[in-house]
């Protein structure tokens, strides 16, 4: 089985548009995780009772982030997606995290995008058109998410769309240069 993980990300810098494929949907207390050596989503953890994701989490595939793993993307939709589903999106911003793990402190942003199809979102251009306190329950959200875990989040920002391509960029050539290194 192909590893979509590396499939084409398809940015367009223009429209600010790229794919993401969902590994949690909206409204769900399992959250999962694509496993690239068997081509399948496994069950990564359980939140706790009464907390549930607010939003579609995903992943842009052929990018590396700090952390190793595939850019990280929040993707607001009219109704949840399924696991493994990939969608055109149209980015809109970022919120910008510092992730504590055994010490270590790195940079773990969560690119924020709508899908291009969208009846609620079609219209959304930048995260600052999105309802303030929305905004603010999704930033709560994020720091809390890992309060169980050996991992701590604080959210350092929120910022537009031009920050979200350049990250993207960014994420972009590490991909690319891991290939280039691992031939």
């Amino acid at each position: 089985m192909e590893d979509i993980s590396r499939l084409p990300h398809e940015l367009n810098k223009r429209t600010k548009e790229c794919k993401a494929i969902i590994e949690t949907p909206k409204g769900r207390r399992n959250k999962f995780k694509y496993e690239p050596d068997s081509g399948l989503f496994s069950l990564s953890r359980v939140l706790p009772q009464g907390f549930s994701f607010p939003f579609d989490f995903g992943f842009i595939p052929s990018t590396e982030g700090e952390d190793g793993d595939p850019l990280d993307v929040i993707v607001l939709m009219d109704e949840p997606a399924h696991v493994g589903c990939i969608l055109q999106v149209r980015l809109i911003g970022v919120v910008e995290i510092v992730q504590t793990e055994n010490g270590k402190r790195s940079k773990n942003d969560r690119l924020v995008a709508v899908p291009v199809d969208s009846f609620d979102y079609g219209e959304v251009k930048s995260v600052s058109k999105l309802q303030r306190s929305f905004v603010e329950q999704v930033k709560e959200f994020l720091e809390l998410y890992n309060k169980n875990s050996d991992k701590q989040d604080e959210v350092k920002g929120i910022a537009g769309p031009e920050r979200a391509v350049a990250i993207l960029d960014s994420a972009i050539r590490a991909f690319e240069s891991k290939q280039e290194q691992d031939k």
